[in-house]
């Protein structure tokens, strides 16, 4: 029984019939919509540029052919460990031999009424309805969804304020100097970028600051992370702590295994535990913990090279590895002030990520096999490399 029908749990119910399994298969997801693809919500179907049926990741056919006892509009209400049920809203109890949960995030919100947040199909389509040319669009948060959603927004005629809590947006992930660029880009496109403001409340006519001051909005977009979906396995005795804690194989609780956004693992790579909420993970641990599933005796750690990519305006950011928690950035190749360049960041001696912006996909790609391979932080740079000259401030 897969717990979750977006990206991560398909991949689980694909993987394991390609791999053999032909037993029964139950699928159960809470929103009513068949799998898609939630990348483009903050970009090209908030941009109007593609229609919903494109966001499908499979067709209904291709469905069919899974031959799953699917369940849309369903959400999860408990789990008992014990007796191997999962209760579902409506009052079913459905048993299952081996779990896996893919229950995704949701977005945190603030205090209020009223404001948009953007994690599925239909939040998109609400925002996109308000974006019309004059509209007062309020984002709060400048992280890569606020940024994306800012930049759409922008294109489409709205006049866009973006606040951030931050003095610099994503400098916390990807450091400050990469954080200023990106910045930067927000004010050259005409969004008035405001940092180190703290929204306390949405009101009615926009958003409170915890100066007391308001800041005036016809439409409030909330862009301040997200919360791991777990609470329906509250007094199920599985362990929670941002996440459903699992092993470097995945595995919660004797065939018990967490998938995606929603998983907190121990990645043997990085020596630590990490929750990864990016669309490339969702897949591939889908696909790892199937795999883990079918075979337990031959199962395998989960180690991957984290991935993501952001489009914001004309600038295309790429990013391999853990870039968050850094002790060093250095620029390989580019520039920071053309918006096109990459950078590698250092964790203690070796090479634990690298960032791109604006260049062509080969050029951060073999910095990819750099972080797998645990690269020493002084033979993996080269000897001559451009200088990391500040870019213009935000």
């Amino acid at each position: 029984m897969v717990v979750g029908a977006s990206a991560a749990g398909l991949a689980v119910a694909e993987t394991l019939r390609r791999e053999g399994y032909d037993g029964t298969l139950t699928l159960v997801g809470d929103e009513p919509h068949a799998p898609y693809d939630r990348p483009p919500l903050s970009k090209q179907l908030l941009a109007a540029e593609w229609d919903t049926d494109r966001l499908a990741l499979r067709t209904p056919a291709h469905l069919d052919g899974l031959d799953l006892d699917l369940r849309l509009g369903t959400a999860a209400t408990g789990l008992d460990l014990e007796r191997r049920r999962v209760r579902l809203a409506g009052g079913d109890a459905v048993p299952y031999d081996a779990l896996v949960i893919a229950t995704g995030v949701r977005p945190r919100r603030l205090p209020g009424a009223g404001a948009h947040v953007l994690r599925t199909l239909d939040d998109a389509l609400a925002l996109r309805e308000r974006l019309t040319p004059g509209t007062r669009l309020v984002v709060v948060g400048a992280g890569f969804l606020g940024a994306e959603a800012a930049a759409v927004a922008g294109r489409l005629g709205a006049k866009v304020t973006l606040l951030e809590p931050a003095p610099v947006p994503l400098a916390h992930a990807v450091g400050g100097q990469v954080g200023a660029v990106l910045s930067r880009a927000h004010l050259d496109h005409g969004v008035d970028l405001r940092t180190s403001v703290t929204v306390t409340e949405v009101t009615e006519d926009g958003v409170r600051l915890a100066d007391g001051a308001t800041v005036e909005a016809d439409e409030v977009l909330v862009a301040i992370g997200s919360l791991p979906n777990t609470e329906w396995l509250a007094d199920s005795g599985l362990a929670v702590g941002d996440g459903v804690l699992c092993d470097r194989y995945c595995e919660a609780a004797p065939n018990v295994y967490a998938a995606g956004d929603v998983a907190r693992w121990h990645n043997p790579l990085f020596g630590t535990s990490m929750r990864v909420e990016h669309r490339t993970n969702a897949a591939e641990q889908g696909m790892a913990v199937a795999r883990n599933l079918l075979r337990p005796e031959e199962r395998r750690p989960f180690a991957p090279v984290p991935y993501f990519w952001s489009d914001q305006y004309d600038m295309k950011v790429q990013a391999y590895g853990r870039p968050r928690g850094h002790d060093e950035v250095a620029v390989v190749e580019g520039d920071l002030a053309e918006r096109r360049f990459v950078v590698v960041y250092r964790t203690g001696d070796r090479v634990t990520g690298a960032l791109a912006v604006g260049m062509p996909p080969k050029a951060i790609r073999r910095w990819r096999q750099a972080v797998a391979s645990g690269a020493p932080w002084h033979t993996a740079l080269p000897d001559e490399r451009p200088a990391a000259a500040a870019p213009p401030k935000a």
